[in-house]
């Protein structure tokens, strides 16, 4: 986010007046997370969707992994005057990464385990359309655990020689209890020690849409509802569900788009 498109019709007001700068940065990255500013009592739009706007101006939306851009996000102000920012989007390349090993049944599951799967898919989705208005999100985020990075986002999956679909999050080689700790602070929207795909699951949300969702857990140490802060540890490193052997799996969201953590711990 270091790149920056200003848009202002005055620059130069003194430090008491209104502010009215539009900031947003001029390029991101497929998968990316963006954090922009308008003026405070700003509606803004993207994609379809109202974005919730701090009482100092903050916005956050995801990017998609496919997306082309240009992206176009409307600003109309207080004063009735709009603006329509546009963002140039950089592609990216997705090497295919070949996953061998998995549990047969967990990627060609007869009907039964196939619906039970949709029924624990649908249940997570639903929890990451929260529009809460914490603002977590705007932390500097840091890793759950630290160890060697085993997978990466937007990757395209062939698991057991079959296509799956792209990898979804960031995943941390570690040993299976190790302790995870919680990246940025939030409120607990998830958590089952027991679904078929993905073990012991755990969603956090940081609010505006925001969430991080861990996978694969041995144990998980905070409950639905609970508050949680930024460093704390919320569950252990494990192999449950789909999974080859122990690490921790750390997904991002922006309500149903997947974003790629290590963008937002603006790592390589």
């Amino acid at each position: 986010m270091a790149l920056f498109l200003l848009l202002a019709t005055s620059i130069g007001h003194a430090a008491d007046a209104e502010d009215t700068r539009i900031v947003f940065p001029a390029q991101t990255s497929q998968g990316s997370l963006v954090i922009g500013k308008v003026p405070p009592a700003s509606q803004v739009s993207y994609a379809g969707r109202d974005l919730r706007v701090t009482t100092y101006g903050t916005v956050v939306f995801g990017v998609a992994r496919d997306e082309q851009g240009p992206l176009e996000i409307a600003v109309r102000m207080a004063n009735s005057r709009s603006e329509t920012v546009r963002i140039e989007v950089v592609a990216r390349q997705w090497p295919v990464e070949k996953v061998d090993g998995v549990p047969p049944k967990t990627v060609d599951p007869p009907p039964e385990i196939a619906a039970r799967i949709a029924r624990e898919q649908a249940a997570v989705a639903a929890v990451r359309q929260r529009d809460d208005a914490r603002t977590d999100f705007t932390e500097r985020f840091i890793r759950p655990v630290e160890g060697r990075i085993s997978g990466r986002f937007g990757r395209a999956r062939i698991y057991n020689g079959k296509p799956g679909a792209p990898h979804s999050g960031m995943d941390i080689a570690a040993a299976t209890g190790t302790l995870v700790r919680a990246p940025a602070s939030g409120i607990v929207s998830f958590a089952d020690t027991d679904l078929y795909l993905t073990g012991g699951t755990l969603v956090i949300d940081h609010g505006h849409g925001v969430s991080s969702t861990f996978l694969h857990l041995s144990r998980i140490d905070v409950a639905v509802t609970d508050v949680v802060r930024q460093g704390q540890a919320i569950a252990a490193v494990g192999a449950s569900g789909r999974a080859t052997g122990p690490h921790l799996h750390w997904g991002m969201n922006w309500f149903d788009v997947r974003i790629d953590p290590q963008l937002v711990l603006g790592q390589p």
